[in-house]
């Protein structure tokens, strides 16, 4: 009879740090994906983050129960409040590439005179340019299999910022700061064609401005900036959510590598 009791006593420690575990996985997934690109976006309902959250959390708690088992971490608030910041420090992470694209799309539009055009449509002011890429690059990394690396992010995670523990500030300010620069630089980079063909058009017209001043070049020359940078869109939109794409998929493998 004792060994029985022993037996269930045994039983009832496993299963309390299983339930333990599934908390600390389920506090830090909600917290990532609250800020995923695509998963946590404001137009995907509600139960659904939900019941994403619920299926990243079950893949992860095994993992998280192992660390928790073999080091006998306590039910505790600290510990919930130390995964939610893991967690939202990696959502950001992921969250910084889309903003990059939407500082990309703000400067091509401003370069090509496009940045009123149905602005204010969107729950966040950007311009039509902006809607286009952000869907396409979120439409790319999901068809790449986002859910899945997003998966092992969380559990690769672990070894970096195990459960129950807290990032050390310094070295995640020095890591924002850093991801934040890369990734201003790659919006710069996709923005760049534009730019540099936008510069060329205008002295251009400032020149022929200056050879025949009686000629309304601003009548002339801003439907012909705006065709232009259309016909550029479309031309190397291509290669720029490429580009993007392999740099996020970048960080998403190796997302507290040194910024470049």
């Amino acid at each position: 009879m004792n060994q029985v009791i022993a037996d269930l006593a045994v039983l009832l420690d496993l299963a309390e740090g299983m339930l333990w575990a599934a908390a600390l996985a389920l506090v830090r997934v909600g917290a990532a994906v609250a800020l995923m690109p695509g998963l946590g976006e404001s137009a995907v309902p509600a139960r659904v983050k939900m019941a994403l959250v619920l299926v990243l959390a079950a893949v992860v708690a095994p993992f998280v129960a192992d660390h928790v088992l073999s080091t006998g971490l306590q039910p505790a608030l600290a510990p919930l409040l130390g995964e939610a910041i893991a967690g939202l420090i990696l959502g950001m992470g992921m969250r910084l590439f889309v903003l990059a694209l939407q500082t990309a799309a703000s400067i091509i539009a401003q370069a090509t005179t496009l940045s009123q055009l149905f602005a204010g449509v969107a729950p966040e002011p950007q311009p039509a340019i902006g809607n286009l890429l952000i869907i396409a690059g979120l439409a790319l990394a999901l068809a790449a299999g986002l859910h899945v690396r997003a998966a092992e992010l969380l559990i690769l995670s672990y070894d970096l910022m195990p459960a129950g523990g807290y990032p050390d500030p310094a070295r995640v300010a020095d890591w924002g700061l850093g991801l934040i620069g890369s990734t201003f630089s790659l919006a710069f980079s996709l923005a760049a064609p534009f730019v540099i063909a936008a510069t060329v058009y205008n002295l251009a017209i400032g020149a022929i401005n200056r050879a025949m001043p009686q000629l309304m070049v601003s009548m002339v020359g801003a439907p012909a900036l705006t065709l232009g940078g259309l016909a550029l869109l479309a031309i190397v939109s291509p290669a720029l959510l490429a580009v993007w794409l392999e740099a996020f998929s970048a960080h998403v493998a190796q997302p507290f590598r040194p910024a470049p």
